[in-house]
Order: structure tokens, then sequence, then C-alpha cells
């Protein structure tokens, strides 16, 4: 029967076991991560755990019991080391190599690191895993002032924890404005705005030169003081497994719209990935979201067990921060204009991107019957006035109609 190898424990690591099994694949699982620790959901690391609202039950995926009784081999703690394309085997850092008739690699991604002076130290923080999330925990609380680099939506929303847990956060980011290159400005102002309220100082065109022991050390000269500091400048694909094997990759490992690599024996799922996008066209992009996750776990466990592809998705994403829901559809990538629905000011509207009279991205604050509408107009391409868009007096529901 055929063996299926996953490398990779996270969430899409962990959904691509069940759904093999839920697909009807009877031979052998094994499920190898280096966390030691089982598959858990990571978003809520910056929100629900920071607060103390979540424990690691809460987080798990599934419960530790479920991979025994569904005959998938849990190999926690270990780290893959290599693998042998024409051998079909991957090693372990422990010595063991595991032989595979389908491998699919879940490795995710990793922050990415400043070359600056100090930026080595040992007590800077980042937040890729729960042991990351555990040290920044521990680190904020009444009276601590938590330093971000970094204005992305992991950054924003460790601040708003901070702020929730009594501590002071300051945001530094090098572009002017928040979320540059992932959103529109409407947004970036409204989140700017929204931190500031709430507390937090957020400083924008900033350039960090140094980290050093009081602080992060500005290109003005100025010293930034914190009692933490967490660096968010963005991730990096966990490739160098596939590098290794030879299997192509640009900016993560590339793959067919069925997860499959230049290796028809090997898949890979998640935030490794540089994939097509359906819905924009096929053009192609690394995606980091558990969305994307589970979208391409489907793709590779329908393709070994030979059931037909799923229909595609749209790519959406989300954050949560403070009492906002940020919900994302689309990409808006190719949008020649925006249009604004709802009132900014009164933390609930969205900016719909179009593309002529098709809607190609949606960021829905507090919207989500907007979020909803958006989401189904990207997937039909449906045409749209952008008149009655604007108009909140008219349904979404009407709008999506055409």
């Amino acid at each position: 029967m055929t063996k299926v190898l996953i490398i990779g424990a996270g969430h899409a690591g962990g959904t691509a076991a069940a759904l093999l099994r839920q697909y009807g694949h009877e031979g052998p699982i094994v499920l190898a991560g280096e966390e030691p620790a089982p598959p858990y959901q990571r978003p809520p690391l910056s929100k629900a755990w920071l607060k103390g609202e979540a424990d690691l039950e809460a987080l798990l995926l599934r419960p530790e019991v479920f991979y025994k009784e569904h005959g998938i081999e849990l190999r926690l703690g270990l780290t893959a080391t290599a693998i042998d394309a024409s051998a079909k085997t991957v090693s372990f850092a422990d010595g063991t190599v595991e032989p595979y008739d389908a491998l699919i690699l879940a490795t995710g991604s990793t922050a990415r690191k400043l070359t600056i002076p100090g930026a080595d130290r040992p007590d800077l923080l980042e937040l890729r895993t729960l042991a990351d999330a555990e040290r920044l925990k521990a680190a904020l609380g009444p009276g601590r002032r938590l330093a971000v680099v970094g204005g992305g939506y992991v950054g924003l929303e460790a601040a708003a924890s901070a702020r929730a847990l009594g501590a002071g956060a300051v945001i530094i980011e090098r572009m002017d404005r928040v979320l540059a290159r992932v959103a529109s400005r409407t947004l970036s102002d409204f989140f700017t705005r929204y931190h500031r309220e709430h507390g937090v100082e957020v400083l924008t065109s900033a350039e960090v030169t140094a980290f050093e022991a009081g602080g992060v050390r500005l290109g003005d000269g100025r010293l930034i003081e914190a009692d933490a500091v967490l660096v968010g400048v963005g991730a990096a694909a966990c490739d160098q497994l596939a590098a290794g094997a030879g299997l192509v990759r640009e900016n993560g490992v590339v793959v067919d719209e069925t997860a499959r690599t230049s290796d028809p024996a090997i898949w890979a799922i998640g935030d490794v990935t540089f994939r097509p996008i359906p819905a924009h066209g096929g053009r192609m992009q690394r995606l980091e979201s558990v969305p994307n996750a589970l979208e391409q776990a489907k793709q590779a466990a329908a393709a070994i067990t030979g059931r037909p592809a799923p229909t595609p998705e749209v790519p959406w994403f989300w954050s949560d921060q403070y009492d906002v829901k940020l919900q994302i559809a689309g990409l808006p990538e190719g949008a020649d204009r925006q249009v604004l629905r709802g009132d900014p000011e009164a933390a609930g509207f969205a900016v719909f991107h179009l593309a002529g009279d098709r809607v190609v991205c949606v960021e829905a604050v507090n919207a989500p019957a907007e979020f909803m509408a958006g989401r189904q107009m990207i997937g039909r391409a449906t045409p749209v006035d952008a008149g009655r868009l604007a108009d909140p007096a008219v349904s979404m529901k009407a709008v999506a109609a055409g």
C-alpha cells in the first residue's frame, strides 16, 4: 500500500494527514514535525494565547488521540535533514531514514532576519511558534513596554494584545504607513488611528539601524526604549529540503493546481509554496494563511487518493485586533480603482478593489456581509455597478446579484 510521509506537523501537514484518511487512504501515514506539540492553530498565538484566553488543548487541531485512532504515526520534535528523491527516502537528525511512496512538504515559513547590529541578540523576540508566543507572553504585562519592528498584521495583533495585558506598545515601520505591502491606504490609515486611540505609539518612515540593550536605535539617532522587542518583518519559505532534492523553486516551492511539485512523487502545501491562483487568472504567488494551507491540503490529499480535484477557492485572510475583525478576500493586483462602502470613522466599512467592472479584492472591517458578497463576486467574476456598490442603502445581496 502507498506510504505517505508528511514533513511539517503544522496546520497544513496535520490537515493533510486527516484528509488522507477521510478520503479513504488505507496505507501508512507518517507525520513528522520539529515542534514537540501535535498540530495546532497558529493565528491565536498573537491574540488569545498572549492574552491567556486559550490553552494548548484549545489550540490543537485535533486531540492527540485522534492520530493514534486513525493510524497516523506522529514523529514530533524531529528535524528532517535531507530528501533523496531517487531513493524516495527522507533522512532525519536522529539518524533515522524514512522511505515514502508519496511525500508532502508542509515545512511552512520562518521569520525574516534583519542584518543590522544587534540582530543576533538572544533577547529579541519573534512570533512563529508556540515557544515564541510563550517567550513574548512572559515579557508582557503592566509597566512593561513592547517595541514591535514591522507594521504587518502579526505585529499589529501583538501590539493590541500587549495593550490588553496592560503593557505599553510602540510600532516601528520603515514604510510610510503600516500594512503598506498588503493593504490599501484607507485600511492603513484606519488601523493607525485605531491603535493610537488605544494608546499604541505608531512610528512610520522609521528606519531601524541597531538593536541595543535598552531598545531600538533609529536612523535619526533616537533610541526607542523598550523592555521587549518583537521583530516581525515578514517570512521566508522554509524550502531548504526542497532545494536539496532539486525541486523547482521561486519564492518558495513551485507547485501546480494539485499542489504537486516538479517531482511527481512530491507535493508541497501551505506557506512554503509558490502556487497558481485560479481565481486571479492562474497568477503565481506565495500565500501565508490558514485558508491557503487548508485548500492545498485538500488538493494534495485528493491527488494522492485519486479523488477529483477540489473546486478552486478565492484566497482570503483575516485579522482580529481589539474589537475589530478584518476580513480580506482576493488579491488587489491588477485593480484600477477602489470603491469605499461605509464609514471608516465608524469602524464598519469595506474597500472594494475593481479591475474594470469586476471586483478583484475586498477589505472588510466589521463588515461580514461585504466580505461574503465580495468573495462571491470575485469567484464568479460578477460585473458590478460601482455606484450601487458604494451605496450602503443598496444591500450587498442586490449588488452581488448584478
